[in-house]
């Protein structure tokens, strides 16, 4: 499975705006900035990643639904449940 991005790549860095009441209530609670700033946009890419998935086979998901939904899933036959 191929990276969403390259985790060794240097850290560079930026400057950011961000809602003060926010920031100080952040910093309050000794929350990393830049690592939850990090982990949320690994979701959001993982989460574009997944739809930009799921619409790109769309055509081919549909095919088994409609295959499994005419003639059954392969292992229903040693199924127990």
């Amino acid at each position: 499975m191929q990276s969403l991005y390259d985790i060794n790549a240097p850290k560079k860095a930026t400057n950011l705006s961000l809602n003060s009441d926010l920031l100080i209530k952040s910093k309050a609670l000794n929350i990393n900035l830049s690592a939850t700033l990090e982990q949320c946009l690994k979701e959001k890419l993982a989460d574009n990643e997944s739809k930009n998935w799921a619409s790109e086979n769309k055509n081919a998901i549909k095919a088994y639904n409609d295959f499994v939904e005419e003639n059954g899933c392969f292992s229903d036959e040693f199924r127990s449940f």
